[in-house]
């Protein structure tokens, strides 16, 4: 069973930084898409960056994050990051960790519903 589990979000003024983190567990993800998502209050969730567990340099990003956002993955670590910088009070929202195996594409890794696996998700809150 597939567990994911993030951490690091918090409040911080704009223009910082932050780096959440997503735990991952329970199986062998070599195959898997690991995908970042957000949502903030009366909105639907919307993807923010994606990558491959076993190849880690094809990632997607949402052309909302202008540069802004990296992802990554430490394989020992089975830790997914994201790396986020010159954060917006726009940026502010809960994001989830998700995971799945699909094929390649970027038509697939921005569909949440494509996802099936999810985690609880961590708090960002930007203040201006």
């Amino acid at each position: 069973q597939v567990q994911l589990a993030e951490s690091g979000g918090g409040l911080v003024q704009a223009g910082d930084s932050l780096r959440l983190s997503c735990a991952a567990s329970g199986r062998n993800f070599n195959n898997y898409h690991m995908g970042w998502f957000r949502q903030a209050p009366g909105k639907e969730r919307e993807f923010v960056a994606s990558i491959m567990w076993s190849v880690g340099d094809n990632a997607f990003y949402a052309d909302s994050n202008e540069g802004r956002f990296t992802i990554s993955r430490d394989i020992p670590k089975r830790t997914v990051y994201l790396q986020m910088d010159s954060l917006k009070p726009e940026d502010t929202a809960i994001y989830f960790c998700a995971a799945a195996i699909f094929p390649y594409a970027r038509a697939h890794a921005i569909e949440s519903r494509n996802y099936d696996n999810w985690g609880q998700g961590t708090q960002v809150t930007v203040s201006s």
